[in-house]
């Protein structure tokens, strides 16, 4: 069995059984140092005695037979999830009105009005969860088993829901995202009209914005397959501990059409999360960082503040000044080969570079062998993509209304193209020396005047 490598998500639900001390956020051998996970330990897996939902819904495609037909979620369970979100088959389709919810203008695989609820219902979730590593590992390994070489949908792997099918969750590399699957199930169930591809990957990108990060340009209206037989083989996504792990990085995200720039860029997701050694065989039992959680204490994190989205994966991993911080092979790899170095250099001085860069390698691998319907996707963030606005400087005189965000950020860019920074003052204030200017002139043409 290959090994585990994790990135905690500290708020996975608590349970009475001995499944809340087992799971881990975690990269295993099959996945990437870019890539945030949890995994779920061994026989805890199995033997957990909590259902996934308080109650049997006539949504859930359930046997109802008999009350005995209601299992819990558990790996060792058979059939596993099948009673619950796997079997189910989405409808590819939110063209009609589900739980008082209205309809979509026009026929799409997910309703715009249902997407922003449920984004809503995510930031909530991670306000009380903080669940950000294994929701950025989740869509991520959605997307992630996507083939270029592939034309075919579904057969070319990427973000089109198939994770949730029994047959792809007891991959090695997916080990413990049934407790993502958990944790977002019932927004699922609140917000039919959204299919699980697109949720999957709102989770995703919204768990990189709620920690700090910067804001992912995403699109949606995925579709998602509807049976087992349509998930992809197992063996699509990357190691953490390969041999040769620059060579096997290229391998794997070569494959999805990724390249080097952006393969360093998604490695930067590596400043969330931490490592269980007991479940996972890398990284420390506990170190100064991890001893006092959030959630269940211990695990060696890659950074200090490891719930926060910044640079700090690069710098600590170019000092290598403290032994209590994680860094694997593959981290170190970025640092190592002559054309990751590159970029890994650049993104530990530069951490606007290195969110644009992280902004737009996500959502490219956020859309990876999917199919969109409308084809041209579905835009939930207003003005994500709208021409941007004309700077004009006379706008900074608002009155009482509240400047738009994207004035607030022309604003700033300009304070920062004369000098001034959030973390430095303008060495001079000129928009003062102006004023002062203005008015000996007009002192001076008031004097010659008379």
């Amino acid at each position: 069995m290959a090994h585990h490598h994790g990135l905690l998500s500290p708020s996975l639900p608590t349970t009475p059984t001995a499944s809340h001390s087992q799971i881990h956020t975690s990269l295993s051998s099959s996945s990437t140092p870019a890539m945030a996970s949890v995994a779920l330990g061994g026989a805890a897996a199995a033997t957990s005695t909590r259902c996934l939902l308080p109650s049997a819904r006539a949504s859930l495609s359930l046997s109802r037979s008999s009350p005995s037909s209601l299992k819990c979620l558990g790996l060792g369970s058979s059939p596993l999830i099948s009673h619950l979100f796997l079997s189910r088959k989405a409808s590819p389709m939110a063209c009609s009105s589900s739980r008082g919810f209205a309809a979509a203008p026009k026929c799409a695989a997910s309703d715009p009005e249902q997407l922003k609820l449920a984004k809503e219902d995510i930031k909530e979730l991670l306000k009380t969860k903080f669940c950000h590593p294994i929701l950025v590992r989740l869509g991520w390994h959605d997307s992630g088993t996507y083939n270029k070489n592939i034309e075919e949908w579904p057969q070319r792997g990427g973000a089109n829901g198939s994770l949730r099918f029994e047959i792809e969750l007891k991959h090695a590399a997916n080990a413990g995202l049934v407790n993502a699957l958990k944790l977002i199930q019932p927004i699922k169930d609140k917000y039919s009209g959204v299919t699980y591809a697109d949720l999957f990957q709102l989770a995703s990108a919204s768990a990189v914005e709620d920690a700090g990060g910067p804001k992912i340009p995403m699109k949606y209206g995925r579709v998602d397959v509807s049976a087992p037989e349509q998930c992809p083989e197992e063996g699509r996504l990357p190691d953490a501990g390969p041999p040769s792990p620059a060579d096997h990085l290229r391998e794997v995200f070569y494959r999805m059409g990724l390249n080097d720039k952006e393969i360093v860029a998604l490695s930067g997701a590596h400043t969330l999360g931490r490592s269980r050694p007991e479940r996972s065989g890398w990284g420390k039992p506990e170190t100064k960082y991890t001893k006092e959680g959030p959630g269940a204490p211990g695990g060696q994190s890659w950074t200090a503040q490891w719930l926060k989205f910044d640079n700090s994966y690069f710098k600590d991993i170019k000092e290598k000044r403290d032994e209590d911080l994680l860094v694997l092979p593959t981290d170190a790899a970025l640092f190592e080969d002559p054309s990751f170095k590159v970029f890994a250099e650049k993104y530990a001085e530069d951490q606007e570079a290195f969110f644009k860069d992280y902004a737009e390698a996500h959502a490219k691998l956020s859309n990876l062998g999917a199919r969109f319907d409308p084809p041209e996707g579905i835009v939930i963030d207003d003005g994500a993509q709208s021409v941007p606005e004309k700077f004009v400087a006379a706008k900074y005189s608002s009155g009482k209304r509240e400047l738009s965000d994207s004035m607030k950020q022309k604003i700033r860019a300009e304070y920062q193209a004369i000098g001034g920074s959030p973390d430095k003052p303008l060495q001079t204030n000129y928009f003062l020396n102006i004023i002062i200017v203005i008015s000996v002139l007009a002192i001076l043409t008031s004097l010659f005047g008379n």
